[in-house]
């Protein structure tokens, strides 16, 4: 048995036609364009990339784009004054400042700064308790993609064993609050957990956020389970590119799994779709209007 690919770059383009087909919906009949602000400091390249990549979506999919991009030394007390404004400009309806900052900046403090109603990246402390109490919140964009690429597998979650491996703000644990939004029963596990291997073996459900690569091997996979692999690690290569992997030994679990996504091509390409239904959905709420039907 080989394992069925999940197709991230297919279920990401599907979804952003949607976003865009429900911009160009909430602009004809109420004139609201909705606006996306990024706030990039320094010059990491992977943050650049990522960046370049919002900037280009947004615009496609009829949205407003906004970029701020800082030098590497900006003070904290710059960086929050700018927030301060996007919080108050009524063409931007998400905020997202790209993480990691420099070290010179504190991270807690920039983001609890952002007003939680524009906080697309679903990091304030607002939106993560509503999260945790079952509330409805803006949810972190990367935790919201694994859903909706089980779905395409599984129509519905409820009763299933669920485990997911990393205890991240950004993925790990509101994962676990949307998986149990779900009706999923949830084991959190992390590098830390004793017996790895054996939990993973009674999960339906694998989701691999751990940031080691290939560190789910192919026998701790139970034969036709789902796996969801959100590592992206660069390995050096002799004399070549770095390859990039996942944290999961990808070839190996191939012959176990029912379904599986790629990396890169899975979850990666998830994100970014899942970022503009973010910002929809704010500019929605912001309005007052119905939530939008992506």
């Amino acid at each position: 048995m080989t394992a069925r690919i999940i197709d991230g770059k297919a279920i990401a383009a599907e979804l952003r036609t949607r976003v865009a087909d429900e911009v160009a919906r909430v602009k004809r009949e109420h004139a609201l364009t909705p606006g996306l602000a990024v706030v990039l400091v320094g010059h990491d390249p992977a943050s650049e990339v990522y960046v370049r990549s919002k900037h280009t979506q947004t615009q496609a999919a009829g949205m407003a784009s906004f970029e701020h991009k800082l030098p590497e030394d900006v003070s904290q007390a710059d960086l929050l004054a700018l927030i301060a404004r996007l919080n108050r400009d009524p063409l931007v309806h998400g905020i997202l400042v790209q993480l990691p900052l420099p070290k010179s900046l504190h991270t807690e403090t920039i983001i609890n700064a952002i007003d939680p109603a524009k906080d697309v990246d679903g990091l304030h402390p607002n939106n993560a308790g509503r999260l945790a109490g079952g509330l409805a919140a803006l949810s972190p964009c990367t935790p919201l993609g694994c859903i909706i690429l089980t779905k395409s597998v599984h129509a519905s979650l409820e009763g299933m064993n669920a485990i997911v491996i990393g205890r991240s703000n950004l993925v790990g644990r509101p994962l676990v609050q949307l998986l149990l939004n779900e009706n999923a029963t949830v084991t959190i596990a992390h590098s830390r957990s004793r017996d790895l291997a054996k939990l993973c073996a009674q999960a339906d459900l694998v989701y691999a956020a751990v940031g080691r690569p290939e560190m789910v091997r192919g026998d701790w996979i139970k034969p036709g389970a789902t796996v969801i692999d959100v590592g992206i690690n660069r390995i050096p290569v002799p004399g070549g590119k770095p390859k990039l992997v996942g944290d999961v030994a990808f070839q190996e679990a191939l012959n176990v799994a029912g379904a599986i996504t790629p990396v890169p091509g899975g979850v990666g390409q998830m994100t970014v779709a899942c970022l503009l239904v973010n910002t929809l959905r704010a500019a929605c709420a912001i309005a007052g209007l119905p939530a939008p039907a992506v």
